[in-house]
């Protein structure tokens, strides 16, 4: 491996300094002592490397140690042998002399920096394991590879978030999972259902509908199987709607603007449900009878019953949301600017419903795939008997397969553009359309229809060799002389859906056929008219017209109140915070499977699959790891400094020791971008105080610490008057293990007090699958500095 090219500027003073490292923390470092930086550099450890070094060796001023009568103060580029020899460490910072003098080899310790000690990157194996090979959650990842991987010396105090687990961010809507998870292991199944309904009014329909690709991003997958999201999800939406009186509750207060949410699709439904949250009143209009969409209409019973979106919508109207169905919008209705006069603000959420045409002769014979999936959820439609042919290879085909299916058909076969591998469907459903008989002829196109006397006989079909051009652009290139013909008694068109914004009006902006909105207000060319779901982004899912209609009812909260933008949620806690692990999550373990009808049971009008039950739920709850970086803090002057209460100084502030670290990205300090550390300062200890440090490693020439102990105590009448303990290499921050410090004082410091001692340390900790030995290292260490508190305290 070859280290990449960079530029060198020595910096000729701090303000320089800062003003050149302002920039990207991946496009430009600050070179301190370099023993640090110059490994990560050879190894090229990141995607990129910064292109320009800045030498703060050359900074004058920083490398001065000074005692005062309220402390010391330690520039930031004096060396750790420095810090290790000076008088005044030795006699009275005992703990800072003895933490500085652990660190690595004399070598290293001659060149490296007291800031560069406390500011070093993570020194997880995965997170520098050469080339980039595991690209972790502290470098812009999704996984944290030691959680269910090598993990030895890792974290047994907790993970730390890194900007979102992996299963949120594949989630269109930004679910929290992790802390739905959490409330449930703890049996707060109100607060689990509380936490999902923050960003989905509808759980209950994603439970049963959603294509789960937060179970794709499931830390699990690469250790044994995913959690199972979905399920856990449909659970706690079904006990939402069985108390829905608790969950679905007018809001206290009212602001008096009204809204009308056009369309009662999952889009329009959750924009209603934020609204109306926010206190504003809300009326939702729909041409058709039922509220509900596509759920009520488009997707069969058999995978989402019609009872469910139904009961959304009672809650919904139980929270005091309006609903006016069979009022048609547009020509022969009320008109949109109509509306706007009316209301302080619209939505518009009307989704995907005009049949994408063909253009082919005959074309009229086709059957909808749409209309047919309407009228086999109302028991309109019947196939028995007859040959169907699908044309279309979606999960809406699917549906309009499977369903001819169960209404009897004789045979059922779905021709498609795309290669069996390409198929566009997701895969359980091609699975079930396999398992039902539907017979599948991928990369076959429509040629012709084919008709006698008016009545449909089949298609002509016409062989597809290529479905998009080398710029991914639907583009179908068919072999004319490779052609097919399939008799049926019913071909059914199932090709996609496109908008219908007619009712609109011209004055509303359009772009490819669909309505144009702000991507982050999802306003619209009318003001006070804003739109979202597939009206807006084309075909996607029902989560993310979920999200789409939250982020709206969000925009339009905005736009009549005035308050600014808030983010929407991406994690508990931010950056940096503590997560509680789940130590049975590392054992290895199977999905809990969902139950299924069999197959000669299963009928159109009947779900597939019950819900699982409660303890089945609760026991995928525990499979949850609560995924975060589960890296230490590997720097031996950091829990040094915590125990002494030391102060960091920087270009901008002063930050106590306590505060300073934390998980960042590529960082274990709080840091910002160009904001340096120029001195440490060490309050005087108060008199007649024994400071130790304890430092647990493999090579003790070299090592980085295991576990260490650092340790300020005062003596009074031979018992402990006061305490400071921060234990370090244990969690990704060092830790100040205050229920310790209280139980010490006024004890004399004999073997059962240290005993004790250690065992408070250890409550709540969390080992990992292979670091279980880390909490006696902390139990022998601490007992070792609780003994000596009385004498000098020894490295071990």
């Amino acid at each position: 491996m070859a280290m990449r090219g960079f530029a060198y500027k020595r910096a000729g003073s701090v303000k320089e300094a800062a003003a050149l490292l302002a920039g990207d923390p991946g496009k430009v470092a600050a070179l301190a002592g370099g023993t640090d930086l110059f490994g990560t550099l050879k190894d090229n450890i990141h995607p990129v490397g910064p292109g320009l070094l800045v030498d703060l060796k050359s900074i004058p001023g920083m490398r001065a140690i000074k005692e005062g009568k309220k402390g010391l103060s330690i520039g930031a580029l004096a060396t750790l042998s420095e810090v290790a020899a000076h008088p005044a460490a030795q006699a009275e910072y005992p703990l800072l002399a003895q933490a500085a003098r652990a660190v690595a080899s004399p070598q290293i310790r001659n060149m490296g920096t007291v800031a560069g000690n406390l500011c070093q990157e993570p020194r997880c194996w995965y997170y520098r394991t050469p080339d980039n090979r595991f690209h972790c959650l502290r470098k812009g990842g999704d996984v944290c590879g030691a959680m269910f991987g090598e993990n030895r010396y890792h974290s047994i105090f907790g993970a730390s978030r890194m900007a979102g687990s992996p299963c949120s961010h594949a989630c269109p809507n930004a679910t929290e999972i992790p802390a739905v998870m959490s409330a449930l292991r703890q049996g707060d199944l109100a607060g689990a259902a509380r936490k999902l309904l923050e960003v989905n009014p509808m759980p209950a329909v994603t439970g049963r509908v959603c294509p789960h690709a937060c179970e794709g991003g499931c830390g699990r997958t690469g250790h044994d199987e995913a959690v199972s999201i979905r399920e856990v999800e449909r659970f706690l939406g079904d006990f939402c709607l069985e108390h829905a009186e608790e969950f679905y509750r007018a809001p206290r207060n009212s602001t008096r603007k009204r809204v009308a949410v056009v369309g009662a699709g999952p889009a329009g439904l959750s924009a209603a449900y934020f609204l109306r949250k926010a206190g504003h009143r809300v009326t939702v209009l729909d041409r058709l009878p039922v509220a509900g969409g596509m759920l009520a209409y488009g997707i069969p019973s058999y995978r989402l019953p019609k009872e469910i979106p139904a009961r959304v919508a009672a809650a919904l109207e139980r929270m005091g949301v309006e609903f006016e169905l069979g009022a048609e919008v547009g020509a022969g209705g009320r008109t949109l600017a109509a509306l706007r006069r009316s209301f302080d603000a619209v939505f518009l959420g009307t989704g995907l419903w005009r049949t994408r045409s063909l253009g082919l002769d005959k074309e009229e014979l086709l059957g909808s795939g749409l209309r047919f999936l309407m009228d086999s959820k109302s028991g309109k439609a019947s196939c028995a008997g007859r040959q169907v042919l699908v044309i279309g290879g979606g999960s809406a085909a699917v549906d309009a397969a499977v369903s001819a299916l169960r209404q009897g058909a004789s045979g059922v076969s779905m021709a498609f553009l795309e290669s069996r591998a390409e198929m566009p469907a997701l895969p359980e459903d091609i699975e079930q359309a396999l398992r039902e008989g539907v017979e599948f002829l991928p990369s076959w196109g429509p040629l012709r229809v084919l008709e006698s006397g008016g009545k449909i006989q089949g298609m002509e079909l016409v062989r597809c060799t290529a479905v998009f051009d080398n710029e991914k652009r639907f583009r179908p290139v068919f072999d004319p002389v490779d052609t097919r013909t399939i008799e049926a008694d019913e071909v059914i068109l199932s090709i996609g859906l496109s908008a219908d914004l007619s009712y609109a009006g011209r004055a509303l902006k359009l772009g490819r056929g669909l309505a144009a909105a702000d991507e982050d207000s999802l306003a619209t060319s009318l003001k006070g008219v804003f739109a979202g779901g597939d009206a807006v982004s084309g075909p996607l899912t029902v989560v993310s017209a979920i999200a789409a209609g939250r982020k709206a009812g969000q925009a339009i909260d905005r736009f009549l109140s005035g308050r600014k933008a808030r983010t929407l949620p991406r994690g508990a806690g931010g950056p940096g915070s503590m997560l509680e692990f789940n130590a049975a999550a590392f054992e290895p373990s199977r999905r809990t499977p969902a139950p299924q009808t069999s197959p000669e049971g299963r009928k159109l009008d009947q779900e597939d699959r019950p819900t699982l039950d409660q303890a089945a739920i609760q026991e995928e709850a525990r499979r949850c790891a609560n995924c975060g970086c589960v890296a230490v803090n590997a720097s031996d002057m950091a829990p040094a400094l915590v125990a002494l209460d030391a102060r960091i100084k920087t270009t901008r502030r002063t930050i106590a020791a306590g505060d300073f670290f934390a998980s960042e990205p590529r960082r274990t300090t709080r840091l910002e971008p160009g904001e340096l550390v120029t001195e440490v300062f060490v309050p005087a200890p108060k008199p007649g105080s024994r400071q130790g440090f304890l430092k647990f490693r493999i090579r003790n020439a070299i090592d980085f610490p295991i576990v260490s102990v650092a340790s300020v105590f005062a003596m009074k009448g031979g018992r402990l008057r006061d305490a400071a303990i921060a234990l370090g290499a244990v969690a990704p921050s060092p830790v100040r293990v205050k229920a310790v410090e209280a139980f010490l004082k006024g004890r004399i410091p004999d073997e059962a007090t240290a005993a004790r001692a250690g065992d408070i340390a250890v409550q709540g900790c969390m080992p990992l699958g292979k670091n279980g030995f880390k909490v006696q290292l902390v139990r022998a260490l601490l007992r070792k500095a609780v003994l000596s508190a009385g004498s000098e305290a020894e490295s071990l």
